[in-house]
């Protein structure tokens, strides 16, 4: 699996020409099958362990990095009509499952999700049949503070670590 990481970004980049192929041996029909063009961008990114904090930073890299590519190419890359539809949706995505976790804590939960479609209504029902209601509140649960801290937090919280490790 590592090994196929470490070479997609050279494929990407480099590709591989029809008479590479063809020295290669492959039929000739199959010639426009395996060939590609290369000078694709990409970006790898290995992390040490994939943690609340680690998965924040992927998702703050990719928004500057859209955020940049709107400014370059002049488009407002968060005023976009499927970006409008994805909030509009999210709102009554929201209003089921609020629905669905005041059903369960009065014991009436029984598949009441209908988001309209089967495969929605669905991994919604399961979600909150398999997620943790104490998520949902703006209560401090120990599973959420971790999130909420902040990169000088975690780099306190290693500094003091090393200290108690000197001691």
């Amino acid at each position: 699996l590592m090994a196929n990481f470490f070479a997609q970004p050279d494929a990407l980049a480099y590709g591989k020409t029809a008479d590479q192929v063809r020295a290669e041996g492959v039929e000739e029909d199959l010639v426009p099958h395996r060939t590609f063009k290369g000078n694709r961008p990409s970006m790898s990114l290995l992390l040490p362990k994939l943690t609340a904090y680690a998965t924040g930073q992927l998702l703050a890299i990719y928004e500057h990095r859209t955020t940049v590519q709107g400014f370059i190419w002049d488009i407002n890359s968060f005023d976009q009509w499927g970006v409008e539809l994805g909030k509009k949706l999210a709102i009554d995505v929201k209003d089921h499952l609020l629905k669905a976790r005041q059903l369960d804590q009065e014991g009436q939960m029984d598949d009441p999700i209908d988001a309209g479609n089967a495969a929605s209504s669905r991994i919604l029902n399961y979600y909150v049949h398999n997620s943790q209601p104490n998520l949902m509140d703006d209560t401090d649960h120990p599973l959420t503070r971790v999130t909420r801290k902040t990169h000088a937090d975690h780099h306190r919280t290693s500094e003091v670590e090393q200290l108690e490790d000197e001691l």
